[in-house]
């Protein structure tokens, strides 16, 4: 009995089939299966409604799994954010304080200026109009620097117009549509504008370079008087920039022994690729000066000189023979 047990243990159960595919058949027919599957849904996107509910299931358990990195990430961010707003605090402290000194000196100066025009009896020579506009998209054509704005005609934009931001000149109105503006920054190599250094006054023209975001000055000497770090702004001889406005700033100085001229590399100070938002300053305007202020000076200058001859009888150098002759003083008058 103990034998016929001890090999009943040993014996295995039948499988539940006996006969069906091998493993390899079914293996090739499920993943011919999965394919099929795949090809259809990526084709027909029956299986997207499922895919939905699936992730709509498990987001609470990414968001559990995700939560202590997210935690950590917080915290870091905190103590972060803090010691930067710290510090950016007080620079701005210190910036503002710079600034209102420089204010305060600009508000003197251009009141001094004004005192000086009203004494002079002269206008204003220039008269300039700004509007905001913001960037929609930049231009489709890779070897051209241009943008286009959300201001054209009916805003009373006009082709010409110098595009400036914060810090900056970066580009001119090249074409005005009913609605929009096509702007030309100043990195393109088809557009030149005038500019003066602001250390010695030196005049010359900038040009874009096209393939990155620099200008260069061409055709000036080897001996010029230009140095890293002169700043460059429009000198306003070419009527459509207005004078003063920061351009870009000398980086790099290159002389060769075999060109008579030097290789002078500017970089842009304002935010060409940076800014959303720009200014179209309107082209400078010269005021026509009314005829009555043209005309009372020469009449200030006349009169008082005729009033001071008739009424009070100035002595004239007269001939010592002839002092009491009196007759010509009176033919004169």
């Amino acid at each position: 009995m103990r034998r016929f047990n001890h090999k009943l243990e040993q014996q295995q159960a039948p499988a539940f089939f006996v006969r069906g595919p091998s493993a390899f058949a079914r293996l090739a027919f499920f993943s011919t299966l999965s394919l099929v599957l795949m090809a259809t849904d990526a084709r027909l996107q029956y299986l997207a409604s499922v895919r939905q509910s699936l992730q709509t299931l498990i987001h609470p358990l990414q968001l559990l799994a995700n939560k202590p990195s997210q935690i950590y990430r917080d915290v870091d961010e905190y103590f972060t954010l803090h010691n930067n707003l710290i510090d950016e605090n007080q620079r701005l402290k210190q910036h503002a304080l710079q600034q209102d000194i420089a204010l305060q000196k600009l508000n003197t100066l251009a009141f001094e200026n004004d005192n000086l025009r009203q004494l002079l009896q002269a206008n204003k020579a220039i008269v300039e109009s700004s509007i905001v506009a913001e960037i929609m998209h930049v231009g489709r054509d890779l070897f051209t620097k241009k943008v286009i704005v959300n201001r054209g005609e009916t805003h009373k934009v006009v082709a010409g117009e110098a595009v400036v931001d914060a810090t900056g000149v970066i580009g001119q109105v090249t074409r005005v549509y009913p609605l929009s503006s096509e702007v030309t920054l100043i990195t393109d190599k088809s557009l030149a504008i005038p500019v003066q250094i602001e250390r010695n006054g030196l005049r010359a023209i900038a040009f874009g370079h096209g393939r990155d975001n620099t200008l260069d000055l061409p055709y000036l000497p080897i001996n010029v008087d230009i140095q890293r770090g002169d700043r460059l702004v429009t000198s306003g001889i070419d009527g459509v920039y207005p004078a003063g406005l920061s351009v870009a700033t000398v980086s790099q100085i290159e002389i060769t022994p075999d060109s008579p001229f030097a290789r002078i590399v500017c970089v842009p100070t304002g935010g060409i690729e940076n800014h959303r938002q720009v200014l179209l300053v309107s082209i400078p305007q010269v005021e026509a000066m009314p005829e009555s202020a043209i005309e009372s000076p020469a009449k200030l200058d006349v009169r008082p000189i005729n009033a001071q001859a008739k009424p009070p009888k100035i002595p004239k150098p007269i001939p010592p023979p002839k002092p009491n002759n009196t007759s010509k003083p009176h033919a004169s008058e």
